[in-house]
């Protein structure tokens, strides 16, 4: 089973060519040449993630206009549309000749709720970790007033030489409240696009233990075991994440083996805020 893959770049719907998850799938959109793209949910919700270019994306009769606006993902928070199953929508470039990349998220659902926007003021910034694995986060659909089935969607970035989703993670057992199980897949990009990252997935009993060179547009697929990614210097590495599992609620297990690194945040920050010069 392949876990991790390039993601196509032609115009139009680029599909992953294998997929290890049961709940989670990932498309990405481009409309270069092609003016727009139609659809339709049938069994899954969607969270669709403007990561470059302005659209309008249409849900069976409700539009949403001109949204998007960032270059590129480094620049700014997005703008996204849950889209909910058993819905046509269409998605069109907002100006003729402007290219627009989108991350189309989803996941198998069972209720169909209304489709909403997510506004970059909506989106909740904030940094996670210290020192050399502290990395920046957009939190795009987690807690909301709007009903949702599965997903859960956010953006993380990596600085040059730091390390992310650290300490290692899983979350492949449901056995609440110390883990729930939960498929999730990393979407990446490398500024500048020419760097590189690594990633690592391995599970206890060695079944699985490989680390990925991380390029621009590859994806990491996670039906389980712990994972990790470190940047290379002089680059930083994005990943659009999103997860999907039985409940809504995130309860990860670290390794323990390394897991005593997360003790060390608040003894960081404690020395730090006590120095004095």
């Amino acid at each position: 089973m392949k876990y991790f893959e390039r993601v196509s770049q032609e115009d139009g719907l680029n599909t992953l060519k294998e997929n290890p998850c049961k709940l989670l799938d990932f498309q990405k959109l481009i409309l270069r040449d092609k003016s727009s793209y139609k659809g339709n949910t049938g069994n899954r919700e969607y969270l669709v993630v403007i990561l470059s270019g302005q659209c309008n994306l249409k849900v069976d009769e409700k539009v949403f206009s001109q949204i998007g606006g960032r270059p590129d993902v480094f620049a700014g928070k997005p703008w996204s549309v849950y889209i909910p199953i058993q819905s046509n929508f269409e998605i069109s470039k907002a100006a003729a000749g402007s290219p627009v990349e989108v991350a189309l998220c989803s996941a198998l659902a069972e209720a169909k709720y209304e489709p909403f926007l997510v506004s970059p003021e909506e989106v909740v910034a904030g940094k996670w970790g210290i020192s050399n694995f502290a990395r920046d986060f957009h939190l795009i659909l987690g807690s909301t007033s709007h009903p949702v089935n599965r997903l859960i969607v956010g953006e993380t970035f990596t600085p040059s030489g730091n390390w992310s989703t650290y300490p290692p993670h899983r979350h492949e057992v449901n056995r609440p409240p110390e883990e729930v199980f939960m498929e999730e897949m990393y979407y990446f990009k490398v500024t500048p696009p020419d760097g590189f990252s690594l990633t690592k997935l391995y599970t206890d009993d060695g079944e699985i233990d490989d680390v990925y060179t991380v390029k621009d547009e590859t994806i990491l697929k996670i039906s389980r075991g712990y994972h990790t990614v470190v940047s290379a210097p002089g680059y930083v590495t994005y990943y659009l994440w999103f997860l999907a599992g039985n409940t809504r609620e995130q309860h990860p297990f670290f390794d323990p083996d390394v897991g005593w690194v997360n003790k060390t945040v608040n003894v960081i920050k404690n020395i730090r805020d006590n120095l004095s010069f």
